[in-house]
Order: C-alpha cells, then structure tokens, then sequence
C-alpha cells in the first residue's frame, strides 16, 4: 500500500519551507518594499528588478488547460534535471535507499544518484527494449523508493509497453517516475491522465524537446497533490526566473504551430529512417517514438568521426548497453537530413574505394 509519509526522509518530513517575501503576501500593492530589491530599476529595456512569483501559477494555469490536470498537480522545475534530484533528496536516504534504473536510458538519473549518494540497482531492457518485469520485481527491496522509466526511452527511441508500467505502478509501494521527455512525437498516450487512479505516480515532462525551449531550461513534473507539495517544499525559493516564465508563456499561445512542427518530424524521422535502411553501412534503425532515431552502424565511432569533419555533430552510443554499433541522431530540417544522408554515402563511397585500393 502507498503511503507518502513512510518514503519521505525524516529531515524532509520535518523540514519548514524558505518563506520568500512574495510568498507571504496577498493581494494587490502598488510599493513593494518587503523583498529588498532595487526599488529604482535594472539597467534592462524591461524591468527585472523584482523577484519573480515562486510559485509560477500564471505558468501553472496555461500548463493546465494544455494539459487537462489541475495546476495544483503541476510542478515547475529548472529543467527536468532539478524534479529528478528533488525526487532523490526528498525520498532516498544517502547510503541507505536504492532505485533502480532500466538501462540503456537517461544518463541523468544515474548522475543524480550519484552525486546523492543513493544506491543504484541496474535491470537491463530486454533486447526489444522493454521492461525486464520479473527481473525488477526482484530488484526491489524494502529500501527501494524509485523506479525511473523513460517512455520514449533514451537513447533507444521507442516507447515502454504501457500494461507493463501500469503492472509496476500496481505493485510497487515506491514511486514510479515516468519520463515522458518524447512523449509528443510518441504514439502512446500520456500518463498524466493517470494521476488520480496512481498516488505513486510522477511523470516527468519538458518544452526543451517539441516545444523547441531547450534554452529556457524549463521543465515539469505531474503528479498527485501530496507530491507536488513535496517539490514546493525542497525547490530553492525562485527556482524560475521572470524572463524565463514570460517566454514560456508567449510560446504556449502557439500550440497549432507546435503541433505541425511534431507532424513534420515525424514524417521526417519515417522519410529518414527508410533513407538510412538503404545504406550500406547502416544494419539496423531501431523504430521510434521521438524526434531521434538509434542507428546500429558497421562502424560507430568511423562514421561519427567523419561525419564531425564534415561539420555534423550526432551521437556516438556505441558504449552504452545494448547499444553497440549505434549512433543516435536526432531528425533535423529536410535540409538537414538531406545532407546527413549525402555525407553518409559519401563515407560508404570512401571505405569501398579505400577496401578497393
């Protein structure tokens, strides 16, 4: 049975909140001369000179109507790096708890764990990618607190068979962290949609992929009342800055245009993936969910090589698990992919000749 209280750490349990100057007070003022900021201004052609809402609600209500969950069930991270090590110095004990971690996957949970000093159990995908369940359900002990999930995963690119997830999110006491970074270009559905039926439940999501917000380093986490209050507890009192919430902001006024955005790279990810499944030096594309494709090559760290002489940058995976051979390459613009492809043959024209000579 999830019961929250028995998984926070007794310092979180005890914790009392920073209160910032803008927390206590309500209402409507005209001088504000309680947060020691500049009254004269900021040397900006706008105003920064005020701290801005903590809270993020004007943020929090847009997400909400995007979304279909209450902006109580909203939370609003510094990507969605600092909602990953909230969950560790919120619920794991240093050198006492574990989580458990499916890779191949993101490399952050691990990092987080690390730098927390939380115990990191490994249970590999299968080799389709997807989950090990019985190998998990013998992972988990009594101090485990954590299961991360990526869906669509990364670097594989596919999505997580959702009965399983939900098998997890029935029998797990822990929480189940669902990492729904893709989720946009993804034919599975949301699980945010679940949060009432899962107290355990987290879903982790981000504007930096589809949204095209990468440099506003704004991310979200989703997940019942009780957690959400967790998050506020332990964030740094103005974790989200002004600019960074008023950009936000103007960018979700454009959904229609961010919508066609994911329709054409999906149609690019397919058009490139059935390009890529033509060359010669290419032995598999592995189906995807996101706006990247795996790509298990003849020659990995060869063809990455070339292709950074020839000014495209992609990602050598070769050495993570089940990944041997594999480049991970994100869709660009048909422009883009055109010329990834031209490069690409042009290697395969250079090796035969080379093998040739």
């Amino acid at each position: 049975m999830f019961n929250l209280a028995s998984l926070l750490r007794d310092n979180i349990k005890k914790l009392v909140p920073y209160s910032s100057a803008r927390d206590e007070f309500k209402g409507e003022a005209s001088i504000f001369l309680d947060a020691n900021e500049n009254s004269f201004g900021s040397p900006l052609p706008v105003n920064y000179n005020r701290y801005p809402d903590p809270m993020q609600w004007q943020l929090k209500y847009k997400l909400a109507d995007i979304k279909g969950v209450p902006p109580q069930n909203i939370f609003i991270g510094n990507g969605s790096d600092e909602a990953i090590d909230i969950l560790y110095r919120a619920f794991c004990r240093p050198g006492v708890d574990n989580v458990v971690l499916c890779p191949p996957t993101y490399g952050m949970y691990e990092v987080s764990a690390h730098i927390n000093d939380v115990i990191v159990r490994k249970v590999s995908l299968t080799e389709d990618f997807q989950l090990d369940i019985p190998a998990l359900q013998q992972a988990v002990d009594e101090n485990t607190k954590l299961i991360f999930i990526c869906s669509p995963n990364n670097p594989t690119g596919n999505s997580i068979n959702r009965s399983e997830i939900e098998l997890l999110l029935n029998n797990f006491d822990g929480i189940v962290v669902i990492d729904e970074a893709y989720i946009n270009f993804s034919r599975q559905k949301t699980f945010i949609q679940e949060l009432t039926e899962y107290p355990n439940l987290v879903v982790l999501q981000t504007l930096s992929k589809a949204w095209g917000l990468a440099a506003l380093r704004l991310g979200m986490a989703f997940a019942g009342e009780e957690i959400i209050n967790v998050f506020n507890k332990v964030k740094p009192p103005y974790n989200i800055g002004q600019a960074t919430q008023e950009l936000a902001l103007q960018a979700l006024e454009n959904v229609n245009r961010v919508n066609e955005w994911i329709r054409e790279i999906v149609i690019e990810r397919d058009l490139l993936s059935a390009a890529m499944e033509q060359l010669p030096l290419v032995l598999h594309v592995y189906p995807s969910d996101a706006n990247f494709i795996l790509v298990k090559t003849t020659d990995a760290k060869g063809i990455y090589n070339y292709l950074t002489e020839q000014g495209i940058v992609v990602r050598d995976r070769s050495k993570v698990e089940l990944c041997m051979g594999c480049l991970r390459i994100t869709v660009g613009t048909p422009a883009e992919n055109l010329r990834l492809l031209e490069v690409l043959k042009s290697f395969n024209l250079k090796t035969t000749t080379s093998a040739s000579v």
